[in-house]
């Protein structure tokens, strides 16, 4: 009885977590401290939010990768950290063979918010940058509950955010 037990809660561990997720690219950087900010105004105000992400999907749909949508604004320091990370050519390379990216601008959680609204987040924000990983058709968000795990990325080390980012490839 306790080993069926076991086996059972040990079941629902696995399921807990994503299917295939794919290993983490090694980052060579300690902390944040060392990293080159490069990027100060990561998310373009004036940008199309709607075209942009309807064009990540499109991709998505040929290249059968999953869709990773940057929610932030260029006042949010996790945001410029979250961006910059994910500019070093370690991150960039893991993004591109797994993701097709696309960054939006929330403004001040007053903006583009229709992009959210799509999932299901008709609330506001828990905070930024949040994260949506999306199929490639655009149905499931495959990181629902997890999508503001990265809002207190400047307290995080580049491999921890890489290793989070992991957890959503195939």
């Amino acid at each position: 009885m306790i080993a069926r037990r076991g086996v059972v809660v040990a079941a629902a561990l696995f399921l807990a977590l994503p299917a295939q997720a794919a290993p983490a690219p090694k980052v060579a950087l300690a902390s944040i401290a060392e990293l080159p900010i490069v990027e100060q105004y990561p998310y373009d105000e004036t940008a199309n939010a709607d075209a942009a992400v309807a064009a990540a999907f499109a991709r998505a749909r040929t290249s059968h990768k999953r869709v990773l949508i940057d929610l932030g604004g260029n006042w949010c320091s996790d945001c410029i950290v979250l961006s910059n990370i994910m500019d070093l050519p370690e991150i960039k390379a893991f993004l591109a063979a797994h993701f097709e990216t696309v960054s939006v601008d929330v403004g001040r959680f007053d903006r583009n918010l229709q992009i959210p609204a799509r999932w299901g987040i008709t609330q506001r924000l828990e905070g930024v940058p949040s994260v949506l990983i999306v199929t490639p058709d655009g149905r499931t968000l495959v990181d629902a509950g997890h999508v503001s795990a990265l809002a207190d990325a400047r307290h995080m080390t580049p491999q921890g955010l890489a290793d989070w980012l992991a957890l959503w490839a195939k």
